[in-house]
């Protein structure tokens, strides 16, 4: 089972990329900031729920 990191920091990766695209649209620099860095704050929890998720398998 995946964790719950994993597939908050998924949909917030997703989210930020559709922020970025509606920045580049609208020509909303600071939307499309708030985007890439939605983004990135995604990555890092997928990244930090999949260490969780070896850890919990390697305990199995």
């Amino acid at each position: 089972m995946a964790d719950h990191d994993r597939i908050e920091g998924a949909a917030k990766n997703m989210g930020g990329k559709v922020k970025e695209a509606a920045g580049k649209v609208t020509g909303d620099e600071k939307l499309k900031a708030e985007g890439r860095a939605d983004q990135m704050g995604g990555k890092v929890q997928n990244a930090v729920g999949g260490v969780k998720d070896t850890l919990r398998d390697d305990r199995t």
